[in-house]
């Protein structure tokens, strides 16, 4: 295979992994006022205590790898989402801080302004990748130079706001059904509401979002008339989405989380495929775009990288799955909990 595309693709796979493993912790943090009990809160937390920190791993590892693999798109787009990025960063850092800190004290106060930071930490982080992905899909203003040559403010349009807010639904979604595999009792039982409220909103933003790619984003779908099989996904995606309500009112939340994995990763897949060849695509001149060619690092080095890659994929896949069946199981408060 052409290593370019390789990069290409584990890139998406990187990115697909980590949008369904810290989808739901991040819709979990969405989500965490909704309850008013400080012990229901606690429980809200310690479901995804075990596992956000290893969950953030797919993200550190997707930068690493763009760095490595397309220095040049890494370069361009942390010039371009600059801003973007602290706000993330910060966001991504207060969310963990908020965690560790809450049960620090019992004053009610502290506790409600924990709280409060983690759940607006988790929304301003899921919003801004929301963000970036509406940017990627209509393009930024780069320069022959390759360089980005707008503001912050430019990329605040409203196409990637409304990809934004849709980020926030679909993970919350995530994040509700997540919690009602974890809980028990008549917190599960409030969750189950969660679920079809979360998806409703989900639903309409799908709706609307997916209009607004097919009548403003030429770019969306370029590729689906160059390769007809795509499609396919497109009918799969469909059809894990309509699922989702199905296997609810079935009582099956397995099956309903495991079919809002296959929507998040189909998602992924399409958006990867209208994307393609394009890492970033300039809105200025289409031939002042960067591409898994003009961007990527020598043959060498992607080679030597598909090694190491090779070697270290199987090992972060034992380690997740380790992890996940070591804290299988409803969630249980003790002396160390949140």
């Amino acid at each position: 295979m052409d290593l370019n595309i390789f990069w290409f693709i584990l890139l998406g796979v990187l990115l697909a992994g980590y949008a369904i493993l810290d989808g739901f912790d991040l819709g979990v943090g969405i989500l965490h006022l909704v309850v008013k009990r400080d012990q229901e809160r606690r429980v809200l937390m310690n479901s995804i205590g075990p596992l956000w920190d290893g969950n953030e791993v797919w993200l550190v590892t997707f930068g690493g790898a763009l760095f490595a693999a397309f220095p040049q798109a890494y370069a361009t787009a942390f010039s371009g989402f600059y801003t973007a990025f602290m706000m993330l960063l910060f966001a991504l850092i207060f969310r963990a801080v908020s965690m560790e800190f809450r049960s620090k004290d019992n004053s009610a106060a502290w506790r409600s302004f924990w709280d409060v930071s983690f759940c607006a930490a988790s929304a301003l982080a899921t919003f801004l990748f929301g963000v970036a992905v509406g940017n990627a899909m209509s393009g930024m203003p780069i320069g022959a130079d390759m360089e980005f040559q707008g503001t912050f403010i430019s990329l605040l349009h409203p196409y990637a706001l409304l990809v934004g807010l849709f980020a926030v639904a679909t993970f919350a979604m995530h994040g509700s059904i997540y919690l009602y595999l974890k809980t028990e009792g008549a917190l599960q039982q409030r969750i189950h509401g969660w679920m079809w409220q979360t998806f409703g909103i989900f639903l309409v933003l799908y709706i609307l979002t997916t209009i607004f790619t097919l009548v403003a984003m030429p770019l969306a779908t370029h590729n689906f008339r160059e390769h007809p099989w795509v499609w396919i996904v497109v009918v799969l995606n469909v059809l894990a989405i309509a699922n989702i309500p199905r296997a609810i009112f079935l009582g099956r939340p397995g099956y309903a989380f495991a079919s809002s994995c296959a929507t998040i990763a189909a998602l992924t897949f399409l958006f990867g495929v209208a994307l393609f060849p394009h890492l970033i695509y300039s809105s200025l001149n289409p031939d002042w775009s960067l591409t898994v060619y003009n961007a990527a690092s020598s043959h060498k080095t992607l080679a030597i990288m598909a090694a190491i890659a090779a070697l270290g994929m199987p090992f972060v896949l034992a380690y997740t799955s380790v992890v996940y069946w070591v804290f299988r199981g409803k969630v249980q408060l003790g002396k160390f909990s949140y």
